[in-house]
């Protein structure tokens, strides 16, 4: 993860669920369309995609987009050494990265339902 002295330039995470692109470029000092990028790159990075497409972060995702930044940015990696520090740390590759986004999409679909099976609703 990033050292506590890189904490200190970026701004601390409010104990929200979901984050948009635009919340998390600010959080993390990156333009969404660098995100975007990462998405593609890493795969640990899964989002929720929600109608249209709308990216959704979880806290995690914000970590762990910390980390690749200061992978990139702090510590000189190229792309393909971060992705490969990042899943030599993690233990993961691909397959473990499509099973979290699943389970996430999964989450989602159920909070909907008992939303929907509320009474009164």
């Amino acid at each position: 993860m990033l050292e506590p002295s890189h904490n200190n330039e970026l701004p601390a995470i409010p104990g929200k669920r979901y984050f948009t692109i635009g919340e998390v470029s600010e959080l993390c000092a990156v333009k969404p369309h660098v995100l975007r990028y990462w998405e593609q790159e890493f795969p640990q990075l899964k989002p929720v995609k929600r109608r249209g497409n709308r990216r959704y972060y979880q806290r995690e995702d914000v970590l762990t987009i910390r980390q690749i930044r200061s992978l990139l940015y702090e510590q000189g990696y190229t792309i393909g050494g971060a992705r490969q520090r990042m899943t030599d740390e993690s233990g993961e590759g691909d397959p473990a990265g499509e099973t979290q986004a699943a389970i996430r999409e999964t989450i989602r679909e159920l909070e909907e339902l008992l939303k929907a099976l509320e009474p009164g609703k």
